[in-house]
C-alpha cells in the first residue's frame, strides 16, 4: 500500500486523528467502540459541551456567535439521535465523537472549536458524574414510594399478631406492622446514601484534560456552576481517573438490592403453603405450564436474583478500577455499562415490589395460629423480673418451664398454677395473664418496638419524615 493509500484508509473521527496513516482493524475497532452502551450519556454529554460552549466564550477563547451556533446545533444533534432520524456509527467510537461529528457537519468551523481546552478524559467523566447525579434522584423518589407502601401497610396491620422469627425458628410474638417497618427504615438508610453518594459526585472535573488541565485560561467555577455541580474538582490527575462516585452509586445500589432481596425470600417464605401468612395478587404471581394450581412468587424471586446480579457488578467494577496505574486508563470504559444496569435495575423492581406489596393479602388468622404459648417463654422470664427476681434467674426458671410443659406434652398455658409454684413461689395466678400473645406485643412499647402504639408512633414518625425529605 502507497502511503497515498494509508492516508486514505486513515479514519477522519473516532479520537486517533491525523498521527495514524492506517485505518485500525476492525476487531479491534469494535472491542474499542463503546457506543452501543456510553449512547445512553447523550444529554448530559450535550449538557457539558453547551456549558463548557458557554464558557469557552465568556472567557474570549471563542466569539459569542460561535458559541451560541454550538449550543443550538448541540440541541439538533440531540435531538435527531433521540427522534431516530439519526444513528450513531460505531465507527466513531463513542457518543462524545458522534456528536461531535454531527455539530460539524451542521455548523461547521464553529464546531471545531468546541474541544478547545478539553479532553474526552475530563468530558466523559462529567457525563458520567451528571448521569450518576441524575440517577441517584430517581432512584431516591423510587425508594420512597416503596417507603409509603410499607407505611401505609403497616398502620393497616399494626396489630396484627404474627410470629418473629430468629435463626428461622420461632422466636416471640411480634404485630406484622413492625415487620413491616423494618424493612422501610432500611430503605431509609438506603435513601440517605445515594444522597450522600451524589453529594460526593457532584464535583466537576471539566477543564482537568486529559491529566494535567490546559493553559488556555479558562474559568471552571463558571462551567461547574453552569452544570449545577457543588465544586470543580482540585486535582486534574485524580479528576479524569476518579469513578469512586460510580463504585459508591454501585455500592449503593447493592445495598438496596440486599435489602430488597431480604423481602423478597421472607415473602417467598411467607406465601408458601407451610406457612400461608400471604396471599399473592394475580397481577403480581405467575403460574406453571404443567401445574395448574402453581402460584408462583416469580416477580421475588427474580428479586433475589438481581440482588446477585448487583453485588456481581460491584464487584466486577471493583476488580477493575484496583489495578490502574495511572491517570486514565481505557479501562474505565467498563465504569459505565454497569452503572447504567445498576439504575435500570432498581427503578424496575422498586415500582413492581411496591405494587405487590400494595396488592398482597395478609391472612391474620394463619399467622395467629402460627404463635404457640412457648413464643412468650422471654414474658414469663420479664414476669418474674417484676416481682424482684434477677434476669438471669428468672431466664433459668422459664427455661425449666419449658421443659416441664414438653415432658407433659403441653404449652406453657396448660401448666397448672401448681406446678408454676413448683419452680418458684413468685408465681401467682396472674402468671397467665402474661401468656396471651396480643397483650404481649402490647406490653413491648418501649421506643422502636413491637407494640401497636410504638409501631404507630413509627408510622408517624416515617411520615413526618417522608413529608419534610
Amino acid at each position: 500500500m502507497s502511503d497515498t493509500d494509508k492516508t486514505k484508509a486513515a479514519p477522519k473521527a473516532g479520537g486517533r486523528g491525523a498521527r495514524f496513516q492506517v485505518a485500525m482493524d476492525d476487531a479491534a475497532a469494535a472491542l474499542n467502540a463503546s457506543v452501543d452502551f456510553d449512547r445512553r450519556l447523550l444529554r448530559d454529554d450535550v449538557r457539558g459541551s453547551q456549558a463548557h460552549a458557554r464558557m469557552l466564550a465568556a472567557v474570549g477563547l471563542i466569539s459569542t456567535d460561535d458559541a451560541k451556533q454550538i449550543v443550538a446545533g448541540l440541541e439538533q444533534v440531540a435531538g435527531e439521535f433521540e427522534r431516530g432520524e439519526r444513528h450513531m456509527d460505531p465507527a466513531l467510537e463513542d457518543v462524545h465523537m458522534n456528536v461531535e461529528n454531527r455539530l460539524i457537519e451542521i455548523i461547521g468551523d464553529p464546531g471545531r472549536r468546541l474541544h478547545t481546552a478539553r479532553s474526552r478524559n475530563d468530558q466523559v467523566a462529567t457525563d458520567l458524574r451528571l448521569y450518576a447525579i441524575s440517577a441517584s434522584a430517581a432512584i431516591v423518589v423510587a425508594i420512597d414510594k416503596a417507603r409509603v407502601v410499607l407505611c401505609r401497610r403497616a398502620r393497616e396491620h399494626a396489630a396484627t399478631l404474627l410470629p418473629g422469627y430468629t435463626h428461622l425458628q420461632r422466636a416471640q410474638a411480634i404485630t406484622l406492622g413492625h415487620h413491616l417497618l423494618a424493612y422501610a427504615e432500611m430503605l431509609s438508610r438506603d435513601r440517605g446514601r445515594f444522597l450522600d453518594a451524589a453529594r460526593r459526585a457532584s464535583e466537576c472535573p471539566l477543564g482537568s484534560g486529559a491529566l494535567a488541565a490546559t493553559s488556555l485560561p479558562i474559568d471552571r467555577q463558571k462551567t461547574c456552576d453552569d452544570l449545577g455541580f457543588g465544586a470543580p474538582t482540585r486535582n486534574s490527575l485524580d479528576a479524569v481517573s476518579d469513578r469512586d462516585f460510580a463504585a459508591e452509586f454501585m455500592f449503593c445500589a447493592t445495598l438496596v438490592g440486599v435489602h430488597l432481596s431480604k423481602l423478597a425470600e421472607q415473602i417467598v417464605l411467607f406465601t408458601s403453603a407451610e406457612f400461608g401468612f400471604f396471599e399473592l395478587s394475580d397481577a403480581f404471581s405467575t403460574g406453571s405450564s404443567l401445574m395448574p394450581q402453581k402460584k408462583n412468587p416469580d416477580v421475588f424471586e427474580l428479586t433475589r436474583a438481581k440482588a446477585g446480579t448487583l453485588l456481581g457488578s460491584l464487584t466486577g467494577l471493583l476488580a477493575t478500577l484496583k489495578g490502574l496505574p495511572s491517570s486514565y486508563d481505557k479501562d474505565l470504559q467498563e465504569d459505565k455499562a454497569p452503572v447504567f444496569a445498576a439504575a435500570d435495575t432498581l427503578l424496575l423492581m422498586l415500582p413492581v415490589l411496591s405494587g405487590a406489596l400494595q396488592t398482597i393479602t395478609p391472612r391474620p388468622e394463619r399467622m395467629r395460629a402460627a404463635i404457640d404459648s412457648f413464643m412468650l417463654a422471654t414474658d414469663l422470664a420479664d414476669y418474674l423480673v417484676n416481682k424482684g427476681i434477677p434476669f438471669r434467674e428468672t431466664h433459668a426458671l422459664a427455661g425449666k418451664a419449658v421443659r416441664l410443659a414438653l415432658d407433659n406434652g403441653l404449652g406453657l398455658d396448660g401448666l397448672s398454677l401448681q406446678q408454676y409454684k413448683s419452680l418458684h413461689p413468685a408465681f401467682e395466678a396472674d402468671v397467665y395473664t402474661v401468656l396471651d400473645p396480643l397483650e404481649s406485643v402490647k406490653r413491648r412499647k418501649a421506643l422502636g418496638g413491637t407494640a401497636p402504639s410504638a409501631v404507630q408512633s413509627q408510622i408517624q414518625q416515617a411520615k413526618s419524615k417522608l413529608s419534610g425529605e
